[in-house]
């Protein structure tokens, strides 16, 4: 090896006129900002009460309390957590707002103003060939819904995200079914569907088979495509707690994050925070979308230097075989030209892998959002396979999911990929078959919707408006469908620009913590939480109306279905829908009784610490992954005039440090260097070369549009690469979709920059 691995790599060298690590005081600040301001109070009280974060799916909820996780450690908030419910806090938005504003002046905000005009409590309509929203009583909401879902169910559909309970997506996708729709659209269909699809194909689960206990056994940590700084601050404890004991961190991204570098973490106020503590062991920057040469580059390093656990393939696994082979034909040259990496590189992080003994492999969107994610996500397995990390503690494949109960959606039944127990065991419930046809995710929703093929679409949470590439699509997609309905704590985008052709309704519901009964979320790592009951602090307000959202549902589909084989009202109490997803749903027969035991479990038949897998055979099944075939852009693909200066190159989009999905808490972004949203961040070199300087503005030109007065940011990010903020920059381009899933790929978008 050119690199005996007895020392770590040299850290990457960071640009000093920037943040030189994550967290620290910046987060400290934002804590006493928002705590010890005049409603420091209910921002405690809440953070206290025993509930699922509103923000990723790493949420606390331990027995005892909102700063305990599952395995009831202590300090388990983080600064996002805290953004989310600070947001939640708002005070209502005025009573004649909406009667003030028009909706051409609501288009004017950007995403954090209309965040920020706070929380909704009555519900309102947007009338055809009206210019604004206005109030309408609960009645007439009812009256008019259920007149919109009494049309042919192919017509019908729905789309969420992952901020509700387990209870109101089952009790979504219950109704939805029930009335012959199989259209359940969801933001995971943005996201992290590849690693649903890719997993279940090789292990038979589709879900983490790590928990947080086996994170505290591992010794090396491939981290793949995520900002963890940002998304999903508490995994920097585990990951300093890993790097304290000796293990190692890889990390695999086109832009240095300074956080996984150098992170300070308020957990640890002696040790990590005021110095930080070194995260990445080894720091691996290749072109955007060679993620799978990159892993192919490993499993020949592996392969090379006897790293490979035959006997594991052999008594565990199929298909392997034709793995090697591949690893054994492919040409080195190959492999380095696609991902732009060094063989020494590879070669460093093979060693790694190859000699530790419990390796988990985790990554986010920066592996699903590629239009060839499912390949990535095979070979993501594939070397965790060879290796022999996967079925055992300490060790094994862990998507790290954005949303704190986006996965409880897909095990609730929100997807269009419905295992076929379920499916029979949901006609077995309502004693009726249920449509086979197969329904539509996100991105055929819109198409559809643009096609003028769904005439009613019903919105648990979310932006569908503003989450998907092609916003000018979007907005007429949309504006075809006869009627939408919006249930939300806030108003968002989508409500101003996602108008239907005849009537938009925003139904406002309470937060998770304002819940006037038990509900349940599911976390990343398929721990099962207990959310308590709480109230809302706009209960007081004069003129607030708000529901939940099960009340909302189930009322809905009792005057669409009346008291057939389900008393559809008596459901508006969650815990008889956790009776039913006991009976229906595989592994989750505990939450059936969690109203009498408070105690929250972790799913069985997930979380692999020996190799039999639930998969026709037994054994985990392993796919050739080829290489992809990359596209370098050029300027004559975007039909520009003779510029002087212009450069093509590939984006990747990204949310900011201050934001959750498409909610933007702060306009710009301290740790990148960002000042505000309208930046792009790119290489000096790469500025360079076409003759641009930091901070001057540029245009920026994707195959859908583009963005003016875009102001330029140097930073550590791959040459050729370049990133910018969702939703914003979803305006400029629409984006191929990965077959096997539906996922667009926003991470590798052409675009040319000029001025």
């Amino acid at each position: 090896m050119t690199n005996p691995f007895n020392a770590e790599t040299e850290p990457p060298t960071l640009d000093t006129s920037k943040p030189v690590m994550g967290g620290g005081w910046q987060v400290i600040s934002y804590w006493a900002e928002k705590t010890l301001d005049v409603k420091g109070g209910m921002l405690w009280k809440t953070l206290l009460h025993k509930s699922a974060c509103l923000s990723c799916a790493w949420g606390t909820g331990g027995q005892k309390g909102g700063f305990q996780n599952e395995d009831e450690e202590n300090l388990q908030r983080c600064a996002k957590s805290v953004e989310a419910i600070a947001s939640e806090l708002m005070e209502p938005i005025p009573q004649h707002f909406f009667e003030q504003y028009s909706i051409p002046e609501l288009q004017k905000l950007n995403s954090m103003q209309a965040d920020s005009l706070g929380r909704l409590s009555f519900p309102v309509i947007k009338r055809a060939n009206s210019d604004r929203y206005e109030r309408i009583t609960w009645d007439e909401v009812y009256a008019i819904v259920t007149k919109a879902f009494q049309k042919a169910p192919e017509r019908l559909g729905s789309y969420s995200s992952g901020r509700s309970s387990n209870e109101a997506a089952y009790l979504l996708q219950l109704l939805m079914r029930s009335l012959g729709s199989n259209n359940l659209a969801d933001c995971s269909d943005l996201c992290h569907s590849a690693s649903t699809v890719g997993l279940k194909r090789v292990f038979g689960s589709g879900t983490s088979m790590v928990s947080l206990a086996d994170l505290k056994q591992s010794d090396c940590i491939v981290l793949i495509g995520s900002n963890a700084p940002a998304n999903h601050p508490r995994l920097m404890n585990e990951l300093i707690k890993l790097r304290d004991r000796g293990g190692k961190v890889i990390v695999i991204n086109p832009l240095i994050e300074v956080g996984l570098v150098k992170f300070a973490s308020p957990a640890y106020p002696i040790k990590s925070f005021l110095k930080g503590s070194e995260i990445s062991s080894h720091y691996i920057q290749p072109i955007s979308g060679s993620d799978t040469a990159v892993l192919l580059g490993i499993q020949k390093s592996l392969l090379e230097n006897n790293w490979i656990n035959y006997e594991f393939l052999q008594q565990h696994t199929e298909g392997w075989e034709a793995v090697i082979e591949q690893l054994r034909s492919l040409d080195w040259a190959d492999i380095l030209n696609t991902c732009g990496v060094s063989r020494e590189e590879l070669e460093i992080a093979a060693e790694m892998i190859g000699t530790s003994q419990r390796v988990v492999f985790a990554w986010a969107m920066g592996i699903t959002q590629h239009s060839n994610a499912v390949d990535n996500i095979f070979s993501i397995a594939n070397t965790a396979l060879l290796t022999g990390n996967a079925g055992k503690e300490g060790a094994g494949t862990m998507p790290i999911r954005g949303h704190s109960n986006v996965q409880g959606f897909g095990s609730m039944g929100v997807t269009i990929r419905l295992k076929e127990e379920i499916m029979q065991a949901l006609e077995q419930l309502l004693q009726r078959s249920l449509s086979r046809v197969q329904g539509y995710d996100t991105r055929a929703l819109i198409e559809a919707s643009d096609r003028h093929e769904i005439d009613t679409l019903l919105c648990l949470g979310g932006n569908i408006y503003a989450a998907n590439p092609d916003l000018t699509q979007a907005k007429r997609a949309l504006g075809n469908i006869e009627t939408i309905i919006y249930i939300s704590t806030k108003p968002n985008l989508g409500h101003f620009y996602g108008l239907a052709k005849e009537n938009t309704l925003i139904l406002p519901v309470f937060a998770r913590f304002e819940n006037p009964h038990k509900t349940t979320t599911e976390s990343g790592n398929n721990f099962v939480r207990l959310n308590d009951e709480g109230t809302s602090h706009l209960h007081q307000r004069e003129g607030t109306d708000l529901i939940s959202e099960v009340e909302f549902l189930s009322e809905l589909a009792d005057r669409l279905h009346g008291h057939d084989v389900i008393n559809w009202r008596s459901l508006q109490d969650p815990k008889y829908i956790r009776q039913l997803i006991a009976k229906t749903i595989p592994d989750y027969a505990k939450i059936g009784e969690i109203d009498d035991t408070n105690q929250e479990f972790t799913i069985a038949n997930r979380i692999f610490h020996t190799p039999n897998f639930p998969t026709r055979s037994g054994k985990a099944k392993m796919f050739v992954t080829p290489l992809p075939k990359l596209e370098i852009p050029t300027l004559a693909s975007f039909n520009l005039p003779e510029y002087t200066k212009a450069i093509a190159l590939i984006l990747g989009t990204g949310r900011s440090y201050s934001q959750h999905n498409t909610v933007v808490y702060k306009d710009g972004d301290y740790y990148r260097g960002m000042p505000h949203r309208n930046c792009i961040l790119m290489s000096k070199a790469d500025g360079d070369r076409a003759g641009f300087q930091e901070h001057q503005r540029v245009t920026v030109r994707g195959n859908a549009g583009e963005m003016a007065n875009v102001e330029i940011i140097y930073g550590q990010i791959r040459e050729g690469s370049a990133l910018m903020f969702y939703p914003e920059v979803n305006a400029i381009f629409s984006a191929p979709i990965d077959e096997h899933c539906g996922t667009p790929a926003f991470k590798r978008v052409p675009i040319a920059v000029y001025i």
